[in-house]
């Protein structure tokens, strides 16, 4: 698509990271696993409710300590971008995604109520430091550098990919000395920034001109800066990608790059690890793991088991 044609596609992908008329991938019964389905390429919500029919994990209640048993509650807070993860219904109040489904569906199993207040990406991790939240989701990747200061549930496997206009000449990127010479729009403050920024170098060393970073607060921005052509290529998470293409014309996903572990975000040393570790498990067990990753098309990042701060996945 032209890139003079880029407004009736940002519009799209504008609704889609709003979720002012789309919030996740479609019908799910018919969606691929691993990318965005059928009814998500159309806008489609998904309606099915998927977490009232949790019961309560006795075992996994049991490693609560007592206060949070006592009190019942815990605060989250989430991070609201884009579908698949986490998205805001068409009241604008309301929010969907595969983390929220996830987070609630184990809070029931654990007999506990969610006091959940949404926040940007970048403040969730230092906020839980400071005991402002018991917990984080955020599509956060569990990486090396994250887990010393903070500890992860895992309950996804999802990671790093790119996208292009149809016009690019990338097929592949299997090497960021690729991008050399290119802009590349990404989310401030996650993984996808940190690799590149790290790896940046590698460009000079080869004796290539650097690629440019962008980086951007809202997702919507994201896209726009690809379509109006301020950017080359995008970088965002997998999950992410396969149905932000799918809301758009001429733009297209390249490919995964790098898998990553997603989980819970706690404040490192959290008594709450063990609990929430058993609670995904149990859902994995009973199948309402299955059954919120099916609802959001997402089935290749289902996770074995969950895990409490694996190493990361190189």
């Amino acid at each position: 698509m032209p890139r003079t044609r880029h407004t009736a596609a940002f519009a799209l992908i504008t609704v889609a990271a709003l979720a002012l008329t789309a919030c996740g991938s479609g019908d799910p019964a018919a969606a691929p696993a691993g990318a965005a389905g059928t009814a998500a390429a159309k806008g489609k919500i998904p309606t099915q409710d998927v977490v009232s029919s949790v019961r309560k994990n006795q075992a996994a209640a049991a490693l609560l300590p007592a206060g949070v048993r006592a009190s019942g509650t815990l605060t989250i807070a989430s991070s609201v971008g884009s579908p698949p993860g986490a998205t805001y219904l068409p009241d604008g109040k309301t929010v969907a995604g595969t983390d929220i489904d996830i987070a609630d569906a184990a809070a029931r199993a654990l007999g506990l109520r969610l006091k959940r207040e949404t926040a940007a990406f970048e403040a969730i991790l230092p906020a839980l430091d400071s005991g402002k939240y018991n917990l984080g989701t955020g599509n956060f990747g569990v990486t090396d550098e994250r887990r010393r200061t903070i500890d992860f549930v895992t309950y996804l496997n999802d990671g790093q990919g790119f996208a292009v206009r149809d016009d690019s000449k990338l097929t592949k990127v299997t090497d960021l000395t690729q991008l050399c010479g290119l802009t590349v729009g990404t989310a401030a403050g996650t993984t996808f920034e940190v690799t590149l920024e790290e790896n940046r170098h590698r460009c000079a060393d080869a004796g290539k001109k650097p690629y440019d970073v962008k980086t951007y607060s809202d997702p919507g921005a994201i896209w726009a800066s690809l379509q109006q052509g301020r950017s080359d290529v995008v970088m965002s998470t997998i999950n992410g990608l396969r149905y932000a293409v799918g809301q758009q014309e001429g733009v297209r996903f390249l490919n995964e790059f790098k898998r990553l572990d997603v989980g819970f975000a706690f404040k490192k040393g959290t008594p709450l690890a063990p609990a929430f570790q058993a609670a995904v498990n149990g859902l994995k067990a009973d199948g309402a793991y299955d059954r919120i990753l099916k609802k959001w098309g997402i089935g290749a990042s289902a996770i074995e088991t969950s895990q409490i701060s694996p190493p990361e996945i190189k």
